[in-house]
């Protein structure tokens, strides 16, 4: 038998790697380690693709975790269609995600109900106790974890800014989309908060993108004179069209996050989307590495967002008072 040069043998022991790895259904090039880790997450949304997202990934790949490379992820977005939301858990469950995130309680009770055991990670939930997906915000208890955004407690500031901004209000429309669970909550705490303010609240329900317009003929047959924005699939889904009534019909506005007040509305509160989305990487991270949703305490928010858009303050002939700019930490022109 001819013996081998050494350039032979390890050129050989090179090509049979290639031939092995091949066989299995991957080749793996002399630079891979067939033992790297890559794993699998979900993104799952019932609204549209927005741009505070794409922070959930610059934090992942901050803690190591390239997609492409050690990391595989598949985004869905439904557009506010409850069928395609089901639809499309399952296909992130069945694929099989280890870790699924989502922004809102909705799609986390989906997924929830089809497998108790896939990680999920909540970006912006209002009330995940009061909806019984946690048993508390210290010790979750189950397969669901991630954050809160305190939206239920925070109404009563939404509609001081209000009347702040508008003196002399009393009527104000509360736009909201029963698709998620916990705003039949933020709805009373809201009637509540309007109670002690000395305001008069009408509730519009909008489930489909078609009830918009009875929607708007009701709060205009009310003389509503503002409109605060409960989020949801639905509403988040049409910004564009709430706004637009809202200019035509001289309402000022609040909503939770920046991008109301970004694409035409007057003002919004709460927390910062992008921040939360970054923050969420943390919870992803933890559970990849042998963490238990069960045990990862829900976090609450620390950064907040409260933006004023001048351009429709000018249209609506207001001047906002300068203690309410002063709070402001962007101010739109």
């Amino acid at each position: 038998m001819d013996r081998w040069s050494r350039r032979q043998f390890v050129q050989g022991v090179g090509l049979m790697g290639v031939t092995l790895a091949a066989g299995c259904g991957r080749v793996y090039w002399p630079t891979e380690s067939p033992a790297a880790t890559v794993h699998r997450i979900g993104y799952l949304s019932a609204g549209a693709p927005q741009p505070y997202h794409e922070p959930l990934f610059a934090g992942l790949q901050d803690l190591g975790y390239v997609e492409g490379q050690n990391l595989i992820v598949e985004r869905r977005f439904t557009g506010g269609s409850l069928d395609g939301l089901r639809e499309a858990a399952a296909e992130l469950v069945h694929w099989p995600a280890e870790v699924i995130v989502v922004p809102a309680e909705p799609p986390a009770r989906i997924v929830r109900d089809i497998s108790p055991t896939t990680a999920v990670v909540m970006v912006r939930s209002l009330d995940p106790v009061g909806q019984g997906l946690v048993a508390s915000l210290a010790r979750p208890g189950g397969n669901v974890t991630g954050l809160t955004f305190m939206g239920i407690s925070l109404v009563q500031k939404r509609l001081e800014l209000l009347k702040e901004a508008r003196p002399g209000i009393a009527r104000v429309a509360v736009l909201w989309d029963p698709l998620n669970p916990a705003t039949p909550g933020a709805v009373r705490e809201t009637q509540q908060a309007a109670e002690v303010l000395g305001l008069q609240m009408q509730a519009l329900e909008v489930r489909a993108p078609e009830d918009y317009q009875n929607a708007f003929d009701a709060a205009v047959r009310e003389r509503a004179e503002a409109m605060l924005v409960i989020p949801g699939p639905v509403i988040d889904s049409n910004r564009a069209r709430v706004t637009e009534f809202a200019s035509s019909n001289a309402l000022a506005t609040i909503g939770e996050v920046r991008e109301w007040a970004a694409e035409g509305g007057l003002m919004a509160y709460g927390p910062n989307l992008g921040a939360a989305h970054r923050r969420a990487a943390n919870h992803v991270h933890k559970i990849l590495k042998g963490a238990k949703p069960a045990d990862l305490p829900i976090e609450q928010p620390m950064t907040f967002d409260f933006a004023i858009n001048l351009r429709t303050a000018q249209a609506l002939g207001l001047t906002i008072p300068p203690h309410v700019l002063l709070q402001a930490t962007e101010v739109l022109q």
